[in-house]
């Protein structure tokens, strides 16, 4: 992919079972009219991706193109093999798919997804090429320092087997409080800012995984990113992106951002080499 002078902002959205087939391909009909024509990302400073549906991830990929990155929702440990139900990595892979989400609260929470699970799936991510989506977040409302210090230990902990097996490669880290997900509204702004910005700093050092970044989510839409820029790589949308509209609406923040870096009325905003 093109990469643009200075880092572009990661922009994404998980459509998780909400959308049928027929209404995933006109969310990415629509999101990729916006796309083509939008300063944003003809510029490059804003690169989106999508999350879709296993039965969407190859309608998805021929509808944008270039325009986003294609991901998986979820990715096997194994590569091949008598895994019934199970979508690998290799076929992610093949499907065109960029990325791969791993350990999100639900699946933590409804199908048990442990410690020992992330491993293997952020490092079966890592072995075929895709680029881990691994969100991570506390359960329940901290200290900030504790929720980061708690952020950091999971990202640790989600790369300990690809480490173990010299595995190496960028990593998108979602930090989502668990206890925001799905909430009416965000996490307070200054909590965010407290827990990314040591998080960020820590995600940036990692050995064998340059470029990895942050990005924000849990309940993230329109008007959050002003506020966050500094200190998050993009971010991480959910329901609030299921109107096009609101990924318009999210693109021009970025141009604005953008806007007021050059003219030096902000420092230096987050971005993305992913």
């Amino acid at each position: 992919m093109s990469v643009s002078p200075s880092p572009p902002f990661l922009i994404g959205a998980s459509t998780k079972m909400y959308f049928s087939h027929e209404a995933t391909v006109a969310w990415c009909t629509a999101v990729a009219a916006i796309a083509r024509v939008h300063p944003a990302v003809t510029s490059g400073h804003a690169r989106l991706f999508v999350v879709p549906g296993y039965l969407s991830i190859p309608a998805a990929h021929a509808v944008l193109g270039d325009l986003a990155m294609v991901g998986g929702q979820d990715i096997a440990t194994e590569d091949s093999g008598p895994y019934t139900g199970e979508v690998s990595g290799a076929q992610l892979a093949e499907a065109g798919c960029a990325l791969a989400e791993v350990g999100h609260a639900e699946r933590r929470r409804l199908f048990g997804e442990d410690g020992p699970v992330v491993r293997a799936k952020t490092a079966a991510a890592l072995r075929n090429g895709l680029t881990p989506l691994v969100c991570i977040g506390e359960p329940e409302r901290w200290e900030p320092e504790a929720a980061a210090d708690e952020c950091i230990r999971q990202i640790d902990d989600a790369l300990a087997q690809a480490r173990t097996s010299g595995l190496s490669g960028a990593v998108v880290a979602a930090y989502e409080p668990q206890w925001a997900i799905g909430a009416e509204r965000p996490a307070e702004t200054e909590y965010i800012r407290a827990v990314c910005a040591p998080l960020r700093e820590h995600v940036r050092s990692l050995t064998g995984h340059e470029g990895s970044v942050v990005v924000y989510g849990g309940s993230a839409g329109p008007g959050l990113l002003t506020r966050i820029a500094d200190t998050v790589d993009g971010l991480f949308l959910g329901r609030f992106a299921h109107d096009p509209a609101a990924v318009e609406e999210i693109l021009g923040e970025v141009s604005r951002l953008v806007e007021a870096r050059a003219a030096g009325k902000i420092k230096a905003a987050g971005g993305a080499h992913v």
